[in-house]
């Protein structure tokens, strides 16, 4: 095959070129953080002097490094199918994926290079992070279907994370904390989290109707906006300094997550391990926010004097349930669209299993009371790792091969 033959394969559908740089960022963010660990808790090296804080770093690269590349990949598929629309072409999703890989390794160069390579890497990923919601936004408007709720929400989630970056590129240029604060938490509550949900919201009753025929999968849409507009409260009170009050936002959040992971049947999924997974990450969405209102109302009742367990609901929350249904679906629509089996086998039941002791050891290692807690930090990066490098060794070659069927894409 020649060059062209394998770069027209590569370029044949959205999700090859973005879940590429998604499975190659999902190693490199992870190892920039062991490294860093590794250096500031004194394991080996000296800490290094990177241009910018090493958590404004981590959370860049975790927010809007990573999982934009699965979201758009995944969106750029899936949304003109959800609106019977046509689909995206290469002409748009292909300088996305060009700008935003420009954007993430000059990142990394910048964090070598200093402050003036990071704002162009930067202005690269919003370049590319446009492109792509153009792209969406073509489907979306010129799509007849009556519903479009899903894909609505989604754009305008989309949307509020291009503004969250927008406030990462002035907060580099500027210095001023409050543009990184509207950044983070931007970023988490008013991208991620309802993105997340939406596509839960749409598809986990979708495939579980189609998995498991005889059982009747309810999409109850209040729950979903409970969702939706507690994750836009939590972030309001995160951007006011409010984390006294954010039990107000989090128990209904809880409750709406955990109702749906009731009613559309965890335990049932788990015959199934790729249904499984996504109900187990989708499961994770109500600990996560179970564990911060109980935090935030410990606050709450001390008079903000005792704060407990720390990150542990975040991670709870980006760990166990973003990353859990970032592999879970990754791994649904890398099969499906190779023309292999929708299975898992056991190597692929291991790597699932292997996300959720990730999210474990993460979680305790803010909730125990113990003196040396980066141990555990340390054990939940090399879960990650042991779980993502085998999948993406595994998945990667996909993206450039043609498909096992024979069919175009």
């Amino acid at each position: 095959m020649t060059i062209s033959e394998q770069w027209h394969t590569f370029t044949a559908a959205p999700h090859r070129v973005m879940f590429l740089g998604g499975a190659l960022q999902s190693i490199a963010v992870m190892l920039w953080l062991l490294v860093e660990m590794v250096t500031r808790y004194g394991v080996a090296g000296h800490p290094v002097d990177w241009p910018v804080a090493p958590g404004a770093v981590h959370s860049y690269l975790m927010i809007f490094g990573l999982f934009p590349f699965f979201i758009f990949g995944f969106l750029m598929t899936t949304y003109p199918r959800w609106m019977n629309g046509k689909e995206i072409p290469a002409r748009h999703y292909v300088p996305a994926f060009v700008l935003l890989m420009l954007g993430i390794a000059g990142f990394y160069a910048g964090l070598l290079m200093g402050r003036i390579v990071l704002l162009v890497a930067v202005f690269a990923m919003l370049a590319g992070w446009g492109v792509a919601l153009y792209a969406l936004l073509r489907v979306l408007l010129d799509a007849q279907h009556q519903d479009k709720r899903h894909p609505q929400i989604i754009f305008i989630a989309l949307s509020m994370g291009w503004c969250s970056l927008v406030a990462y590129l002035a907060w580099i240029w500027s210095g001023n904390a409050a543009w990184l604060h509207f950044a983070i938490q931007g970023g988490l509550w008013l991208f991620l989290l309802p993105v997340f949900a939406s596509v839960a919201h749409r598809m986990i009753p979708f495939f579980t109707s189609t998995a498991l025929p005889h059982h009747l999968v309810t999409r109850p849409h209040w729950a979903w906006w409970t969702i939706l507009a507690a994750s836009v409260m939590h972030g309001l009170l995160r951007l006011a300094d409010a984390a006294t009050w954010l039990w107000v936002s989090d128990a209904p959040l809880a409750v709406a997550a955990l109702y749906l992971t009731y009613v559309w049947g965890l335990r049932r999924s788990l015959s199934i391990p790729m249904l499984g997974v996504l109900h187990i990450g989708f499961a994770w969405l109500g600990i996560a926010m179970l564990l911060s209102a109980v935090q935030s109302l410990v606050l709450f009742l001390s008079h903000g004097t005792m704060f407990i367990w720390g990150l542990a609901p975040l991670h709870a929350l980006t760990i166990g349930c973003f990353a859990t249904l970032l592999i879970g679906m990754g791994t649904r629509v890398t099969l499906g669209h190779s023309g292999l089996p929708m299975q898992a086998d056991t190597p692929v039941k291991l790597m699932f299993a292997g996300m959720q002791l990730a999210a474990l050891l993460r979680v305790l290692a803010d909730m125990l009371p113990m003196q040396a807690m980066h141990w555990l930090y340390f054990a939940a990066a090399a879960a990650w790792l042991a779980c993502f490098v085998p999948w993406v060794s595994r998945y990667l070659p996909f993206y450039w091969r043609p498909r096992a069927d024979g069919r175009a894409g």
